[in-house]
């Protein structure tokens, strides 16, 4: 056998060439359509079939399924795509990465790109001194396209010829006239070689350059084509590892789809095999059966047609494979941390920007759920449970006598300080590495004004704590009213934001909100009547006068911020971002 050590170092070496035009191109594309592309991810809707264009879309522009592949993880990882949107894109994945199959088949057996590859790398290297960012990425596109071709050719000629090697043959003679069991063995074959490559679309490359020279027959190479399908979800599962239950479901479901597709093309193997030879001699083609020369069309044929006809056939199972992939991976509660340690802010989620915003947005939402509602309402002396009951406003203040003798500004200190300076700090990393497009930019202001609110809200219930306090039990009747209207007025605004968020839809919100504006303003207006007539018939002292007089104006800012918050987070309106400092606290003096 003529085939040295040196021949070997030089295959790997045209499969490595190979691999690098590939990542280069697919780099490229990314740079061009990621953010359209993660755009489009981010916001589909649940319909199955939606999800599967958007995945063959996705794949077929950025010519790499472990690259869709791992988004969706990504995405399911931050709560971006439901278990049932994640399977419908990676079904439509598997569809769109056969397009390279045809790729490599068209334009490396059909067509020989090589003569003119090198004249391409020089066209695209022209195009990287362009000052445009887009324009850049076109000639890294083409370099990429035709390293690619160029690693293709290196590794045909690399690849030992029969007829010289005639022991190459019969070796592998052995093992491709075992029946069943050959097709068996060459899945695993495929399976591992796409594993170890860590890429479907060499392993098909180097399974149709051995197809043309006659090393195996056309079925031993379809069997292979079928464990490059398994081995090609490895990726997601590796990528998996470190997310959360999420992801890895979305990793286990690629799996059970690509495992059940090869199940039942096991099953139908041979009938099959012949279905596509007769399209292909329809096509004006020799039988691979007879020709090697015409098994590189039958075998890209063969992974579109299986490929189509698995994602035809199991798009209607979805939610049965939903199911048992959430029985294989159970939902994991997180322990619980200390309320100012940060629940989601993971440096793994600044891969892409839409998973850093949603981040940053659950991270928020939670703050402003959690530590800001509780802080808020008990420097009402409120309890949340009663803001969350069925009982009127009138009762629950009458029932909210106690004094929780709170100190807002240690509360700031212990539960929201810690967390809204890492959530200020995670928004400028995003902001700083990420490629950014303008409204992306936009909705991270818009989260960062939205903390630097809750920071204010607590600064202006601190103030107005200590008189609440002070007259929740006072002997005159008119003040101890006023402050109890007061906490009314909080308690209709924190019900509408903490109970109808989750269940009216964005613009019913809104318009509950905007509502809620009108009526807190009037209302406002009829408390500051009351206390001109209160002060004007000295039925209140001096110094209740001019505390309800500060205290209106902290309530009415109070309220104000509350309602910007759940605008800016749940409507995503656009108030007015004006330059605003990074870092906000409470003042020393605060509550």
């Amino acid at each position: 056998m003529n085939y040295g050590f040196t021949d070997i170092l030089e295959l790997i070496g045209s499969l490595g060439l190979f691999l690098f035009g590939m990542k280069v191109m697919s780099d490229a594309l990314l740079r061009l359509a990621g953010n359209k592309m993660r755009s489009i991810l981010a916001t589909m809707t649940s319909n199955r079939f939606l999800g599967i264009i958007t995945g063959f879309l996705i794949t077929s522009v950025i010519q790499s399924s472990s690259a869709t592949t791992l988004m969706v993880v990504s995405f399911s990882n931050a709560s971006l795509l439901t278990l049932p949107e994640a399977i419908s894109v990676i079904m439509g994945a598997n569809i769109g990465t056969t397009i390279t199959a045809w790729l490599i088949t068209l334009l490396g057996f059909k067509v020989s790109m090589s003569s003119i590859a090198l004249p391409l790398v020089g066209f695209g290297f022209l195009f990287t001194f362009s000052k445009k960012d887009n324009t850049k990425n076109w000639g890294e596109f083409i370099i990429g396209f035709a390293i690619l071709f160029i690693g293709l050719q290196f590794l045909k000629d690399a690849m030992p010829d029969i007829n010289e090697n005639p022991q190459i043959l019969e070796f592998l003679s052995r093992y491709t006239n075992a029946g069943f069991w050959s097709v068996l063995l060459f899945l695993f074959i495929g399976t591992i070689l796409t594993l170890i490559i860590q890429s479907s679309s060499a392993t098909m490359a180097l399974t149709l350059i051995m197809t043309a020279q006659g090393w195996i027959p056309f079925e031993m190479a379809a069997a292979m084509v079928l464990g490059e399908n398994i081995g090609t979800t490895i990726t997601a599962n590796i990528a998996a590892i470190i997310g959360n239950y999420q992801a890895k479901r979305t990793a286990r479901a690629h799996f059970i789809f690509n495992v059940l597709g090869v199940i039942w093309m096991l099953a139908l193997f041979y009938p099959f095999l012949q279905l596509i030879s007769w399209m292909v001699q329809k096509l004006g083609s020799a039988s691979p059966f007879v020709t090697a020369a015409a098994v590189p069309v039958a075998l890209s044929l063969f992974h579109t047609v299986f490929n189509v006809l698995n994602t035809f056939i199991l798009v209607w199972f979805i939610k049965p494979i939903a199911r048992l992939v959430e029985k294989m991976v159970p939902e994991t509660i997180t322990p619980e941390k200390d309320i100012e340690v940060p629940k989601y802010l993971e440096r793994k989620m600044l891969q892409y920007p839409e998973t850093a915003i949603a981040t940053l947005f659950k991270e928020t939402d939670y703050l402003f759920k959690n530590a800001i509602f509780e802080i808020v309402t008990h420097a009402l002396n409120i309890h949340r449970g009663d803001i969350l009951s069925d009982l009127k406003a009138k009762k629950v203040i009458k029932k909210s006598v106690e004094d929780f003798k709170i100190d807002v500004r240690a509360l700031y200190l212990s539960k929201v300080k810690t967390i809204y300076g890492e959530i200020i700090k995670y928004a400028t990393m995003a902001q700083s590495i990420l490629k950014l497009t303008e409204d992306q930019n936009r909705r991270i202001m818009q989260i960062k004004l939205a903390n630097r609110k809750m920071v204010e809200i607590l600064r202006n219930v601190g103030e107005l704590s200590r008189n609440v306090s002070k007259y929740l039990e006072s002997d005159n009747a008119y003040i101890k009213k006023r402050y109890d209207n007061y906490r009314k007025i909080a308690i209709s605004v924190l019900r509408v934001i903490f109970l109808f968020k989750d269940e009216l839809k964005k613009e019913e919100f809104h318009e509950q909100l905007t509502a809620l504006i009108s009526k807190v303003q009037n209302n406002m207006e009829k408390q500051n009547i009351e206390i001109d007539r209160l002060i004007r018939e000295d039925l209140i002292t001096t110094d209740m006068a001019s505390s309800l007089v500060n205290d209106h104006d902290n309530v009415e800012i109070l309220i104000e911020k509350l309602i910007e918050v759940a605008q800016i987070l749940y409507v995503s309106s656009d108030p007015l971002l004006n330059e605003l400092p990074e870092e906000t606290s409470l003042s020393d003096n605060a509550a």
